[in-house]
């Protein structure tokens, strides 16, 4: 555990850079696991070691957990600790990270692994010694990056990734640690990177950043496989960063758009922080444009 952040506005967290937020509601809580870019004012492309959490309960005052996963947990892996997304499921925690695998080298040479722990704040240690998907997985993409996993409401799980124009969709195992068939392409209009799957009602939304620099821009469908119609631009390009990397989440009947920026001093492309602000739908079920504020979202009482 660390310091609390209280009373804080966007960015939430203020003393260290923190990219590719994914958001999980557990016990009253609303946790946000976050890359960590550590890297100096100069120098070009990510660095990033570890993932941390930070935690609320009244949208106002956050907790910092972490590290709490590091590159050094996966005996596979060699570097870069790159998006992430953990869920809960049966009553363990699954976290799925990319990184860079250390033997397996087709492509970019990103391979995506999956943590396990009974707590959402750790331990987490590496579920399967291996990685769930590399360079030499079947239907694989040349950037094996950006996992987003969601369970529907029949109990079937699917991992979402995808970058460089190309989205994947592959069905979990109830384990949560095996691929139970094929790897599918997922068609979505001007798809770039950072796929995410949220549902309201009876409609399914598939979030994801598009171009480079990136928009959020998103599709919906009556099926969590597709097919996706194309609904527009919902997060508009950010000032000085060129990744646009967002979760949803529902939490205590409000949603929230989740998702970084770098506008704290000294940020940048490869220096983010966590932001968090309302998510609103239409009186049809579409999403309205994310305003953007300083002030974040209004506190519960």
């Amino acid at each position: 555990m660390g310091p609390a952040y209280e009373g804080r506005g966007n960015p939430i967290v203020t003393d260290m850079f923190t990219a590719d937020p994914s958001p999980l509601v557990h016990d009253e809580t609303l946790y946000v696991y976050t890359g960590h870019d550590i890297q100096n004012e100069t120098d070009t492309f990510f660095k990033m070691d570890d993932w941390y959490a930070f935690s609320t309960t009244d949208m106002l005052n956050y907790e910092k957990h972490g590290p709490l996963l590091s590159v050094d947990d996966f005996a596979w892996a060699k570097g870069d600790a790159f998006a992430s997304h953990c869920i809960e499921r049966d009553g363990k925690f699954y976290w799925y990270v990319s990184i860079r695998h250390k033997d397996i080298q087709v492509h970019e040479g990103f391979a995506i692994g999956v943590a396990v722990s009974d707590s959402p704040t750790g331990p987490f240690r590496d579920a399967i010694g291996e990685a769930l998907i590399t360079d030499k997985t079947e239907n694989s993409i040349v950037l094996n990056i950006d996992p987003a996993v969601y369970v529907d409401d029949d109990g079937q799980a699917y991992m979402y990734w995808g970058s460089w124009g190309e989205c994947r969709m592959v069905k979990l195992k109830d384990n949560m640690l095996e691929l139970d068939g094929s790897v599918e392409t997922v068609q979505a209009h001007r798809f770039f990177e950072a796929p995410f799957i949220h549902k309201r009602d009876d409609l399914y939304y598939l979030t994801y950043a598009s171009g480079y620099p990136s928009t959020t821009e998103y599709s919906t469908s009556k099926s969590v496989t597709g097919p996706w119609e194309y609904q527009g631009v919902l997060n508009e390009l950010l000032p000085k960063s060129e990744t646009n990397h967002q979760g949803i989440v529902e939490f205590k009947d409000n949603w929230y758009f989740v998702y970084h920026d770098a506008s704290l001093p000294g940020g940048g492309v490869y220096r983010r922080s966590l932001c968090i602000d309302k998510l609103e739908y239409t009186d049809d079920g579409l999403l309205k444009p994310i305003v953007r504020t300083r002030s974040s979202v209004p506190p519960f009482e």
